[in-house]
């Protein structure tokens, strides 16, 4: 089991940059593909963005795609998500995953416990 802690959150206005890290621990990070969820009140967990093991092959979700840019540090155990030209509509619960294969469909095998980030315009 990987243990999973994401930091960086916060409150930010439109058009800002934010970067989150999610520190990971316990098992092999680079076994691992690595994505990032968001939760908006009310509205069900929503893809983000996720990264391969070691080729880091990248994926993205339509509402983010062109704005956030992930990317890992497997010396240093360390998934991040650089958040850019952010909307109030990005505004969600983060949350850091391990998964078996970097897809939109990355079905977790661990989660962190989520940082808020919040957009105001």
């Amino acid at each position: 089991q990987v243990q999973l802690v994401e930091s960086g959150g916060g409150l930010v206005q439109a058009g800002g940059s934010l970067r989150l890290s999610c520190a990971a621990s316990g098992r092999t990070f680079s076994d691992y593909a690595m994505g990032w969820f968001r939760q908006a009140p009310g509205k069900e967990r929503e893809f983000v963005a996720a990264i391969s093991r070691r080729t880091f092959n990248k994926y993205y979700g339509d509402s983010v795609r062109g704005r956030f840019v992930i990317s890992r540090d497997n010396v240093k155990n360390t998934l991040y998500l650089h958040m850019n030209s952010l909307k109030p509509e990005d505004t969600a619960v983060y949350y850091c995953a391990t998964g078996r294969e970097a897809t939109p469909s990355m079905a977790a095998l661990s989660w962190g416990q989520g940082t808020q980030v919040t957009v105001t315009s």
